[in-house]
């Protein structure tokens, strides 16, 4: 048997290797864009920076020494220079996928660090190389929210959707805010009854009301339930984060309505002392119909002056003699307090008009006493 050369020993003493193979070799030198690692085999393996993990123009001197054991997978044989090309990232991303698919199935709430922030949304790292991306809009439940903030943030979230195939694991924050705001909310609802005054602050301003949070629950506060007097624009009467005092009016259906007409403040319990009937009354006009003007006897109330109790000459409509800030005097003709209207008059409030000589000269003179004789007498011979 002839003596075998130096290198079919040493040919014998390396161990085969196929592509696809798992092995485990040793980093023998490391450059910013590759490292080459001793395999065991004729030739040395060759990484790049590309095959390590997905984090693109990684500085592969920033997470390997030399020394260091790295489990990786053969992808060819030869790169054309002699050398195993390598790759750590199939690898590692079959693991990943292998524990991102437990997590996905254990239907749990996982915790993370947001590790980037993008125009759609996060990505959450849970643990090394395990991230997740939770978009924009599963990540809270305010709209148009600015996401920024979110960079370095630690959130708790579940694992709505995994697809490996497509490489695709979402997250879902909102889920979970959505669930803590409804428990939340049901422990506060035990707390409030109708009939509860709270001091709460507004929340949201909206054209036809505002939101008022009074305690871990919001209600609505009802553009004619702001007060006694009249509101047009919630937005230009308060601000967002206004403290308000309300009284809880009602409760159905998990949802609260408020109301700030508080019932001692009502002005018509004294509407009836102030505005009776026959009382002469000061106010100034402000609105104007076809049919008469209102007049604000107070900053709450307003009473009608008919358009035929303007004057005592006929008038087509209200502004051929009144204008919008006039202030006028007039008698108060009707006081209704269960529908909440006054009925002014300033026509009687003018003198009787004088008689005229045509109304006296069509009257005759005549004795009464005389006349009631005569007719007494009439009656007797009857």
């Amino acid at each position: 048997m002839s003596e075998m050369s130096f290198e079919e020993l040493l040919n014998q003493s390396m161990k085969e290797i196929h592509p696809g193979e798992q092995i485990t070799g040793r980093v023998i030198s490391v450059h910013k864009d590759y490292a080459a690692l001793n395999i065991g085999y004729k030739a040395d393996g060759i990484i790049k920076n590309y095959d390590y993990s997905r984090e693109q123009d990684l500085d592969l001197t920033k997470v390997l020494k030399i020394g260091d054991e790295l489990t990786v997978i053969v992808k060819r044989l030869n790169d054309g220079e002699g050398q195993v090309v390598l790759s750590r990232k199939e690898l590692v991303q079959n693991q990943v996928n292998e524990r991102l698919k437990a997590l996905f199935e254990s239907k749990e709430v996982q915790h993370g660090k947001v590790t980037k922030v993008t125009a759609g949304g996060v990505v959450v790292e849970i643990e090394p190389e395990i991230t997740v991306f939770i978009p924009k809009s599963l990540l809270s439940n305010k709209q148009n929210e600015d996401i920024s903030s979110y960079d370095g943030k630690e959130l708790d979230f579940v694992i709505s959707e995994f697809n490996p195939a497509r490489n695709r694991c979402i997250g879902d924050r909102k889920k979970l805010l959505v669930m803590e705001e409804k428990k939340k909310r049901a422990e506060a609802l035990e707390k409030i009854h109708e009939g509860d005054i709270i001091e709460g602050s507004i929340i949201n301003l909206m054209d036809y009301g505002a939101f008022v949070d009074i305690g871990g629950v919001d209600g609505l506060l009802h553009i004619s339930e702001m007060g006694w007097g009249k509101i047009k624009n919630p937005k230009k009467s308060y601000n967002i984060g206004d403290k308000i005092k309300v009284l809880v009016r009602e409760i159905k259906d998990g949802k609260i309505s408020l109301t700030a007409k508080f019932p001692e403040e009502n002005p018509w319990l004294l509407a009836k002392v102030n505005y009776a009937m026959g009382k002469t009354v000061k106010g100034k006009v402000v609105r104007m119909t076809d049919y008469g003007a209102f007049v604000a006897l107070d900053d709450y109330i307003d009473a009608l002056l008919h358009v035929s109790e303007i004057q005592r000459e006929k008038i087509r409509k209200p502004e051929d003699v009144l204008t919008i800030g006039q202030e006028i005097e007039a008698k108060v003709i009707d006081f209704n307090e269960a529908d909440k209207k006054i009925s002014l008059s300033m026509k009687a409030l003018l003198p009787e008009p004088e008689p005229t000589k045509e109304s006296t000269e069509d009257v005759a003179d005549v004795n009464i006493e005389e006349y009631a004789k005569k007719m007494e007498e009439e009656n007797t011979e009857n």
